[in-house]
């Protein structure tokens, strides 16, 4: 009797995990669940909504549309090994250049969203990649990647570049997961020397401890056993292992110059995760913490101190 009961917690236990990872990993599921549309709404009401960060975003917003009405733009496609279609849009620059600029939106993200990065960019005589990672926008997959699986994916852009140009100079800029992505990238042994630097905006040490987390804040239970087994369920479902999406641990081994940027009120990631990688990081780097700002806020909050930051850094490390 005793048995019996135990395997039907047991098994009700392997349920509720199961539904975890598709309600914060699936986008189809987590459309049925409206969970997109929730987790929207949580992430808005925990940004800053000052006066100055909403003109400053309007402004942006404003530019890029206006830039986009006359910038040339076409999409590429990838195939990953695991036979995924993934889709990114091109900006080639202007003039005549071996600059590179690959752009990595956040999780549950869109490659349009960071259109105002890549007008920057491209004002900057860029040729510009932004891709939409897999299993968001455009792209297919089974299982958002936290950045790992992306960071394998992201090779397949950096070969694009390469073939389109032995010479280029390749700058990584991530937002969030995104930058997470980048950094994971920039640890890779076998990294090729065309990347110059990478600009990591808010990303987080590592997607495990960010999978507790949002257990905790979302669905208000205990991120201890849920995402031990969750790693266990991700393993078997979707082939990779949220321990294993460690941005803190590729950083150690990153000798690519790195400039971490954060919002000091970031309430998605907590701005002391930027502050451990950049202890961390055996690499060249620079920290850039915005004061007032909220997640992936920063270039709204101050465009002057985050975009003249970025680029006094690639001047002096590319």
């Amino acid at each position: 009797m005793f048995g019996a009961a135990a395997a039907v917690i047991i098994i009700l236990y392997l349920i509720l995990v199961n539904f975890l990872v598709s309600a914060a990993l699936v986008p189809s599921f987590m459309q049925k669940l409206e969970a997109f549309e929730r987790i929207t709404e949580e992430s808005y009401a925990a940004q800053v909504q000052t006066s100055d960060i909403k003109v400053n975003r309007q402004l942006t917003l404003n530019a890029t549309e206006e830039w986009l009405q006359t910038a040339e733009c076409r999409k590429i496609s990838a195939k990953t090994e695991d036979d995924y279609t993934l889709i990114a849009a091109v900006f080639p620059a202007e003039e005549e250049s071996h600059r590179w600029a690959l752009i990595l939106h956040g999780y549950t993200g869109w490659k349009e969203e960071m259109y105002p990065f890549a007008y920057w960019y491209h004002e900057q005589g860029y040729h510009v990649i932004v891709p939409d990672l897999r299993c968001q926008g455009e792209s297919e997959g089974d299982f958002i990647g936290m950045g790992w699986t992306d960071h394998y994916d992201c090779m397949l852009w950096l070969d694009y570049i390469l073939s389109e140009d032995t010479d280029a100079q390749i700058i990584l800029h991530g937002q969030s997961m995104g930058a997470a992505a980048a950094l994971m990238i920039s640890g890779d042994e076998e990294l090729s020397a065309n990347i110059d630097a990478v600009i990591s905006d808010c990303a987080y040490t590592d997607a495990y401890s960010m999978f507790g987390e949002k257990i905790t804040d979302w669905f208000h239970l205990p991120a201890f056993p849920i995402v031990d087994t969750a790693c266990l369920m991700l393993r078997l479902r979707g082939g990779y292992n949220l321990k294993d999406a460690s941005a803190v641990d590729a950083v150690k081994n990153s000798r690519v110059p790195t400039l971490f940027i954060h919002g000091d009120m970031d309430d998605m990631i907590s701005v002391q995760m930027t502050k451990d990688l950049y202890v961390a990081a055996g690499c060249p780097k620079e920290l850039l913490i915005i004061e007032g700002a909220g997640h992936a806020q920063a270039h709204e909050k101050d465009p002057e101190a985050y975009y003249g930051t970025i680029q006094e850094f690639l001047e002096e490390n590319t």
